[in-house]
């Protein structure tokens, strides 16, 4: 039988303590012997397909294979499905909104990052894009450390409100007003430059999560020491192969840090970078906790085999 999870309940079913808890785990996890898979492929028109398999952590039952489009111009712009299946059988076991699926994963696993590299006396935090996936990462910060304050820009006027942030002008006035400063948009041109970054900052930038797109110059990166997620990925389509940088650029990743392999901030004054792309055993961490928090009573249930 399996059990289909709409972005509403989705949403209902997400404990952000529980969700953080099981991403931190997820990245201090040894790397998987078999690399997962991320290919992507244009679509004629405006829109891209993506899939990402397997997502796999160690003793978790199950596997997820996700499927997307995205049309930056819809609404949400993602539109797609996390298939969540048995590892023993093959069974499939729930089929989710990968929309809902894939913000809070990459929000939470944002705030997760966010708080172990900034100052961990920043007390404004800002954001360069006010969406969606703004406010889950906002979410999830919020319950890793209190805020004097939030600042942020958008393009549409209204969604600073909606993040419960002061409005700002632009990105540099939030970077000028903010330790952290997260940016999450459909950018394709830098929205910063280096001379606009503070000693000590801290930048999370989401963005860049696909060829062609930016947030971030390569002066600015090469003056920060960057954290990602996966080395490889961040040097093919992300923030560091975007422009032109190699994967040596980033000091490490997030697990390194969670291991203590690497430490938060190092003793000199650079800004700090964390610069993710989204790992396929994230949607697995966020999927299977909301998997065994949905009220089988209330769920809606069909036998595809049937």
């Amino acid at each position: 039988m399996t059990v289909l999870l709409t972005r509403s309940d989705v949403e209902r079913a997400v404990d952000v303590d529980e969700v953080l808890e099981v991403l931190g785990e997820g990245f201090r996890a040894p790397a998987p012997a078999q690399p997962p898979l991320r290919v992507r492929t244009e679509l004629p028109g405006p829109g891209t397909a993506t899939c990402l398999m397997p997502g796999l952590l160690p003793g978790v039952p199950a596997y997820t294979v996700k499927v997307n489009a995205k049309f930056p111009a819809a609404s949400p712009a993602l539109r797609g499905v996390v298939c969540l299946h048995d590892l023993a059988t093959g069974e499939l076991l729930a089929l989710a909104d990968s929309a809902a699926v894939t913000a809070w994963r990459t929000g939470l696993a944002a705030a997760l990052g966010t708080h172990l590299l900034a100052d961990p006396g920043a007390g404004t935090l800002g954001f360069v894009g006010a969406g969606a996936q703004a406010r889950v990462v906002a979410a999830g910060l919020r319950r890793l450390r209190a805020w004097r304050e939030v600042v942020a820009t958008d393009l549409d006027p209204a969604r600073p409100a909606e993040l419960g942030a002061l409005p700002l002008e632009s990105a540099s006035a939030v970077a000028l007003a903010a330790d952290p400063v997260v940016l999450a948009t459909w950018s394709r041109r830098p929205l910063l430059r280096a001379d606009e970054v503070r000693p000590h900052q801290h930048l999370t930038t989401l963005g860049a999560d696909e060829p062609g797109k930016v947030e971030l110059p390569a002066d600015l990166l090469l003056a920060c020491r960057v954290v990602v997620d996966d080395r490889a990925p961040a040097a093919a389509a992300g923030a560091l192969g975007n422009v032109g940088l190699e994967a040596g650029v980033a000091a490490g990743t997030l697990g390194d840090v969670l291991r203590g392999d690497l430490p938060a901030r190092d003793s000199t004054d650079r800004p700090t970078v964390y610069a993710p792309v989204g790992l396929p055993w994230q949607d697995l961490a966020l999927l299977w906790t909301v998997y065994r928090r949905v009220s089988r009573a209330e769920a809606t249930v069909i036998d595809l085999l049937g």
